[in-house]
């Protein structure tokens, strides 16, 4: 029988917060400490389920600054640290499982909802590679 799939859950009952800051500073570890690597792992099925929940589990958050950003945090270099989404101003090669390899720049405007789309170049001109599944990508590297 196949698992049934988890949502981020704690692994431990904290102690109760005593004030609102208590309060505050366990829901923010919470979003550190559980959210935020369930989201770097999860599959495409898993964070598509969770995005029609976000604003109940994350709160009021920009969904594509927070759960999708962090999903493709699994790729180091995919994403900027003080941007949302992924990074457009760097060259990226991305490895499919199915062993297809295509090399082009983020488009962060189509790249929404783990999908990923790169803008790249044949023939001379510009074109759209993808939109390629967060699952389907197996590795993403810069081009030096």
């Amino acid at each position: 029988m196949p698992e049934p799939e988890s949502t981020p859950t704690a692994t431990s009952a904290p102690a109760s917060p005593q004030s609102f800051e208590d309060l505050a500073a366990s829901r923010r570890q919470w979003i550190d400490d559980v959210l935020h690597p369930w989201c770097q792992t999860a599959s495409f099925k898993q964070l598509r389920r969770l995005e029609t929940e976000w604003l109940d589990i994350a709160g009021r958050v920009d969904v594509n600054a927070t759960l999708w950003t962090w999903a493709w945090e699994r790729f180091e270099g995919l994403t900027h640290p003080e941007m949302a989404g992924v990074n457009e101003t760097h060259q990226v090669r991305v490895s499919l499982h199915d062993g297809t390899v295509v090399t082009g720049f983020p488009d962060s405007r189509l790249s929404l909802r783990g999908v990923l789309v790169l803008v790249g170049t044949a023939a001379n001109r510009l074109q759209d590679h993808g939109p390629f599944s967060i699952d389907d990508v197996a590795a993403v590297k810069p081009v030096e």
